[in-house]
Formats: C-alpha cells, structure tokens, sequence
C-alpha cells in the first residue's frame, strides 16, 4: 500500500540579487524542500504572513529595510514571530554577529555560500522547530488532562461533601417530621381541654365569663385557625427539604464511581434542585420531556454537564426570560437539549467556548472550564455536543450520547440524529 507523500517543508530565501542565490535554490529543491523567493525586506515581510514558511534564509546588506529590521519586524508579528531565521551574510565580525542574534535569528551563515552546509543548518533548524512544536501539543495535553483531573477531584469532592450534608440533614428531618405529628396531636388534645372546659362552665356563669375573657385576651379562636395553617406550612417545608435532600442524593451518587443504567430525566431534575436559586430570579423553566430509555452513563458526570449549561443559560439572560429543556430518543441515541432566550454569541465566540479556560465573564466570576470539562464528559462517553447561536435571541446546546456506549459501534449511524427543534430557536 503506497504511503501518502510528505508536504514539503517551505523555506523562504531573501536576497536583492536571486542570481547569488540560484544554485542554492536549486539544491534545496532537489532535497525536497519548497523554496519561494522574495528579492527585498516589504516583501520577506508580506509573503511571510501569507505563506507561512517553515523557515526564513535572510540577507543582511538590502536595500531599503536591511535583513536586521525585516527579522524585527517578524518577531513583532504575532503571525510569523514563531517562524525561524537564519542570516546570510559576508559580516563575520562579533558586533554583527551579536546584533544578528539580537535582531531575533537563530542562526547564521557566512557568504560566499556553502550549500551544504546552509541545507544541514536548515534541516538542524526546522528539526528543533518540529520538536518544539510537538511539545507545546505535550504541554496543551497535559494542561487538559491535568485540568480534567483536578476538576473530576473537585467534583468527587463536592460529590461527597453533598451526600454527607444530605445524611445529616436527613436525620433532624426525620425528628423534626415525626415530632410534627405528635406535636399536631398534643395542640388538638389542648384544644379538646379548652373546650371541656367552656362546656363545663356553662352553669356557673361567673366562672364561664371568666374563660370567655381569657379566650379573647389569648385570641385562641385565631390561634386554632392559624395552627393549622402553620403545621401546613411546616410540613411543606420539611416536604420541600426532603426533596433537596434527595436531590443532593441523586446528584452525588456517590455509590455509582462507574457506568451504570440511569434516568437522565432523574438527573436533570435534581439538577434542577440544585440550581434552583440560581435560575429562579433569571428564567422560567419549561420541560418537554420525551420518552427515554435507561442510558449507560457515569450519571454524577452527565449531571455536572447538566450543571454547566443551565447555569451558563441563566447567566446568558439579563432580564427574566425563558430556559426550555427538550429531550428524545431516534435509534441508539438520545439527545438533551437546553435552549435559553439570552444574549447569544458572536460567531467568534462560539468557535472557541470549549477552549480550556476560555470565558466571556467577567474575571473572578467564572473560570473558563464548564463548556471545556464538560466537551471532554460528553465526548468520553462516545457523544457530542451541537451549539447554535443567534446574537440577541439566545443559545441551544445539544447533547447527543448513545444509549449503551459500549455497544454504539454495532448500531452507529453515519450522522447522529436530528430532533424536531434542530434549526430554530424557541
């Protein structure tokens, strides 16, 4: 099987006088390099931040702007400051030597031209350029994978800092639940008493009246309409702490470290417990839950993605809008979208939201790395992320994860599904 030919590597030889130079142009070109030409400093200086060669071959003595400032002047470039310069000059002395270096090359060699030594020197070069290269990719990895790990850390930790809140929590309320009971039963039998009494004193009308004005000074007719009322309100609030309290459950698994069947549904509505606070005072939420089937996932990650793109909805919306959260099942996938009537994005900005530490806000208010972590949850679990963006009418990000990761291979479609939303904004 023939393998696929290597691009060229393009060097880019400066010279006022090309004829000086013919020989070693046509040397490169037989060592399988792709050599360009420019004869003056403006246009080294333009066909660098068009071309992008691989490296720069500079004359020093030029009319006009010399070899020393067209190298300044890349290095000031931002677009062609990374590429490599090598001087050619008849200067040997140490003073142009030193201001060679100064000027940003990195090598140099002497005129009259050896050809073979400027080819090794080129190839020195354009080596260290692709090692250098390769580790700054190494160090972007690491960067990453070091950020995943500490973020997979601080959510293990927040995971168990929630399911031990929600076991203390859980205790008192189960006190408190149960101590409402007797207390309802212990005010009815007060009540009961007053009543007896009331009834009692009946025929001895000094002593009735005297009760009567008790009554009314401790208004224990409002009272037994009130303590209904409060005892209501306290169960519904126990009810309500319940409720987070199991959300927090729900949200931590801290007993599923692994893949296991969940109900995305389950997860999104205790997400929602969560961010609640968050997103009440921003945003109606709407949900148009379809039927889903139990989905192979690490359920405490798919919450945290969860986390991110509500809270990143409520954060989008100035004024009270509206958050829509969408879900549905075609095949081997399903799909949670999560829709907002905020600001939207500028199409520069959606280019780059899952860049690790990349963030609109303003500093000191978010970190750069909910879309990044949470890109990295989706795509290990075998899905995508969709983003669609419209400047003043809001965001929708959809996620697209197939049922069983282990087994998507087999029933893998060539395009993921579409869903009835995809297109339009609500």
């Amino acid at each position: 099987m023939n393998q696929p030919a290597q691009q060229k590597q393009t060097i880019l030889v400066v010279d006022d006088t090309p004829a000086n130079i013919g020989v070693l142009v046509d040397f490169l070109e037989e060592n399988q390099l792709r050599v360009l030409v420019a004869q003056d400093g403006e246009e080294a200086l333009e066909r660098s931040r068009l071309m992008q060669p691989d490296l720069v071959l500079l004359d020093v003595m030029m009319p006009g702007i010399d070899g020393l400032e067209t190298c300044r002047r890349l290095k000031q470039d931002s677009s062609t400051a990374q590429i490599p310069v090598i001087f050619m000059t008849a200067l040997t002395d140490s003073d142009s030597v030193v201001a060679a270096f100064d000027a940003g090359g990195v090598d140099y060699v002497t005129k009259p031209i050896q050809i073979a030594e400027v080819l090794a020197r080129i190839q020195t070069h354009l080596a260290l350029r692709a090692m250098h290269s390769q580790l700054e990719v190494q160090n972007r990895l690491l960067q990453q994978a070091n950020d995943r790990l500490l973020q997979a850390e601080k959510m293990a930790s927040i995971g168990q800092l929630a399911a031990g809140v929600a076991h203390e929590i859980n205790n008192p309320i189960g006190f408190v639940n149960s101590n409402m009971g007797t207390l309802q039963t212990y005010v009815a039998t007060l009540f009961g008493v007053i009543d007896t009494y009331e009834q009692a004193a009946v025929a001895a009308p000094e002593v009735a009246a005297r009760i009567a004005a008790l009554k009314a000074a401790a208004e224990v007719d409002f009272i037994r309409e009130d303590v209904d009322a409060l005892m209501s309100e306290s169960r519904d609030g126990l009810l309500r702490v319940k409720e987070i309290v199991q959300s927090l459950k729900d949200f931590s698994h801290v007993e599923s470290s692994g893949f296991g069947p969940a109900d995305l549904h389950r997860g999104i509505d205790s997400t929602l417990n969560i961010v609640g606070n968050e997103i009440k005072y921003k945003a109606q939420v709407v949900k148009q839950y379809g039927d889903l089937p139990m989905v192979m996932c690490a359920a405490p990650q798919l919450n945290q993605v969860f986390m991110n793109l509500l809270i990143n909805a409520a954060h989008a919306i100035a004024v009270m809008g509206v958050i829509t959260i969408r879900t549905g099942w075609a095949g081997q996938w399903v799909w949670i979208e999560i829709s907002d009537t905020g600001s939207g994005m500028q199409p520069d900005t959606l280019q780059r939201i899952f860049e690790p530490f990349y963030t609109t806000k303003p500093v000191g208010t978010g970190t750069g790395l909910g879309l990044s972590v949470s890109y990295g949850i989706v795509k290990r679990h075998g899905g995508r992320i969709d983003v669609h963006s419209e400047l003043g009418k809001g965001s929708r990000f959809t996620v697209h994860l197939p049922v069983d990761p282990g087994a998507r291979d087999a029933g893998m479609p060539s395009a993921l599904p579409a869903h009835p939303a995809e297109g339009a904004l609500p």
